[in-house]
């Protein structure tokens, strides 16, 4: 049974340079979220989600908050009967469209987490990253949260630009230190979109890395996974874990027991039909080399049961060597420095 849900809001106001999410220019509203409407409708249905068995719902995007907030109105109408009692329900937005108006909106639809899209408060760092806001404005869509009593939110911050050294990180750290968060999430610049193979625009620095974790571990964030920090997020753990959830709107992905289900990236085929979903059957080998690198990556860790002879000989030698953990009770190893997960996970499977 799929216990998890993702929607995707594909629109924007603005394309942020780095990025390569699916994000349009806003345009067919009514018919993009009538199809999401049809797209969730039936795959609950068709994965045979009871009453109140959603533990998370999790809206990404693109850029949830710039769709207003009356568009969200029949979809939460429809979910309320799925919801979990502590379902964790969580919405992306970006500071200079998350008004006062559609934060309390969509805490009344049963909103109870947030994620902003900070990626900065220095003001150059934030134009050269293309975003739209300014530090002020991330500021007061921090402080309207706290009108409104949310009290699990979540800022996305970017590092390793051209821009970053100790002394910006140590900035971005002061802006944060007195914002009451309870997590963070923390990416290297992805050279990716309008930045593809820009190589002078990243630093390509371990050491700003390995300062940046130990900062917000001593600000009491706690690292979780390799770019996550603070109090766990139910939604992402799910896909660290290999749990079933359910994917609904344009270029979304869902995933039962051994098979990936995806929706098309194009907006008038979508529209057109939503129920269409392209599938992806995962070998025993593919779901292994997940769990290793996901498991790596995060505080889930990697299950002995699943590694074969020889693999559970490299996870015991990388645990003489301080590189792993074992957990007998739990018959679990655990990474010791998710910097290093990618090549201990390669290390594991060849």
């Amino acid at each position: 049974m799929q216990k998890n849900l993702y929607i995707h809001i594909p629109f924007c106001e603005s394309k942020c340079h780095y990025c390569s999410f699916t994000s349009l220019k806003k345009r067919e509203l009514k018919p993009y979220f009538d199809a999401l409407f049809l797209d969730i409708k039936e795959a609950l249905h068709k994965f045979g989600v009871k009453n109140k068995s959603l533990q998370t719902v999790f809206i990404g995007g693109g850029t949830p908050s710039c769709v207003h907030f009356s568009y969200y109105e029949k979809i939460f109408d429809f979910l309320k009967q799925f919801l979990s009692e502590k379902c964790e329900i969580t919405s992306e937005a970006n500071p200079n469209s998350s008004t006062y108006e559609w934060l309390k909106a969509m805490k009344e639809f049963g909103v109870n987490r947030l994620s902003f899209g900070a990626q900065s408060f220095n003001e150059d760092k934030l134009k050269f990253l293309g975003r739209i806001h300014s530090k002020k404005e991330i500021l007061k869509a921090l402080d309207n949260t706290k009108k409104l009593n949310f009290n699990n939110i979540n800022i996305d911050l970017i590092y390793d630009s051209k821009f970053d050294d100790k002394k910006m990180l140590n900035y971005e750290l002061a802006c944060v230190k007195d914002l009451s968060l309870s997590h963070i999430s923390a990416y290297s610049l992805e050279l990716e979109g309008a930045f593809t193979n820009k190589i002078s625009y990243k630093k390509y620095s371990s050491f700003l890395a390995k300062y940046l974790i130990k900062s917000l571990e001593n600000l009491g964030f706690k690292q979780y996974e390799i770019s996550n920090f603070g109090k766990t997020c139910k939604h992402n753990l799910s896909y660290w874990t290999g749990a079933n959830y359910i994917g609904c709107g344009l270029s979304s992905v869902g995933f039962y027991k051994d098979t990936r289900f995806y929706s098309t990236r194009n907006l008038s085929s979508y529209i057109q039909n939503p129920l269409l979903k392209t599938k992806e059957k995962l070998n025993d080998e593919d779901l292994l080399t997940e769990h290793v690198f996901l498991g790596l990556r995060s505080c889930v860790g990697v299950d002995e049961k699943r590694l074969n002879d020889k693999q559970k000989e490299k996870a015991e030698l990388l645990t003489k060597k301080k590189k792993l953990k074992f957990d007998k009770k739990n018959a679990r190893f655990f990474n010791t420095n998710y910097l290093l997960s990618d090549e201990l996970a390669l290390f594991l499977l060849c």
